[in-house]
């Protein structure tokens, strides 16, 4: 790094302090790259090797650590006598360890924390809920009252997204070529709205979560990853769902509550019966969202059946198990 600011002007006029980190941070990522080669771990298991990027195409990434900042009245100074007021979005509990300064694809700056987390937690209810992922709605509970609609937030923009794509595609470079500014300046009004879709289903996601952990002392989940989704013909309705972001969501404020959540493994959750916990011989298609045992006789909406099957496997209610 000493002999790279030497010869580098532009590089010798920030601060060491987060160069000195982006190399560690390198280092680590790279030894956890070439130790999952060796130890043969399978394709879908590795870390990734990290990759260089081109400083137009890269967006800028600051990590400080406790010796390279500094908070003082309300405002955040940065090693290299950089002096920054942000906007706070609540007092930090406790004396940060790190920061990471950022600009996210619509160009705003965001400073990211690092303190202990702490537990808020909640009075007690004596409930507890079972939670399956499904097709018609995003959440399908044991009580119909948390069920979670989908908001068909990426489908309401759909027609604004697709426009914004269409100017793109007369402005895209040839391969080779650096984008123009007609290029980037069509990149950016996409690209707010793009922002804007996540942090609505972020926000519906949170206000659900909230929702439930303040009701129930014990959540079972079901342990779903709509990763091979993407591969489907139900891709983009998956991803408009958000179902990953929701589960996170979940989880984490059930750790922040002191909430019991429970992931339940979706092996077979949709064929068992939550009565008597038969499984059916057949396979279920999707489009059948009637679910009718064979040995009891017990019928019930499909997710609401898989939803009770959360919570007998997880042991929250007596049941078969």
């Amino acid at each position: 790094l000493t002999d790279a600011r030497r010869m580098t002007p532009w590089l010798r006029e920030g601060s060491s302090v987060p160069q000195q980190q982006l190399i560690r941070d390198f280092g680590k990522s790279r030894s956890k790259a070439l130790k999952d080669i060796k130890d043969r771990l399978p394709m879908r298991q590795r870390a990734g090797m990290p990759k260089y990027k081109k400083k137009r195409d890269a967006l800028p990434t600051l990590n400080y650590t406790q010796r390279g900042f500094r908070l003082k009245d309300a405002r955040l100074h940065l090693a290299g006598g950089i002096v920054v007021r942000p906007v706070w979005s609540r007092e930090l509990p406790e004396p940060p360890s790190s920061v990471r300064v950022y600009r996210d694809s619509v160009g705003h700056w965001w400073a990211s924390f690092v303190v202990p987390a702490q537990t808020e937690n909640l009075p007690a209810t004596g409930r507890v809920i079972g939670i399956d992922w499904g097709v018609k709605e995003t959440a399908t509970t044991t009580s119909d009252e948390y069920d979670l609609p989908h908001a068909q937030h990426g489908t309401q923009a759909a027609a604004k997204l697709t426009r914004y794509d269409r100017m793109m595609a007369r402005r895209k470079p040839k391969k080779g070529h650096a984008a123009s500014k007609g290029y980037r300046e069509a990149k950016k009004p996409r690209a707010k709205l793009h922002k804007k879709i996540a942090r609505r289903r972020e926000d519906t996601g949170r206000k659900w979560a909230k929702k439930v952990a303040t009701g129930h002392e014990a959540i079972a989940v079901e342990d779903f990853r709509p990763k091979f989704l993407c591969r489907t013909t139900m891709a983009r309705k998956a991803a408009d769902a958000a179902i990953s972001a929701t589960k996170k969501a979940l989880i984490e404020m059930g750790r922040k509550h002191g909430r019991a959540v429970h992931l339940v493994h979706p092996a077979h959750t949709t064929m068992d019966c939550a009565q008597c916990g038969a499984r059916t011989k057949h396979a279920l298609p999707l489009s059948e969202r009637t679910y009718a045992c064979t040995a009891c006789g017990a019928v019930s909406p499909r997710d609401k059946n898989s939803a009770r099957v959360m919570l007998v496997r997880a042991g929250l209610v007596p049941g078969w198990c």
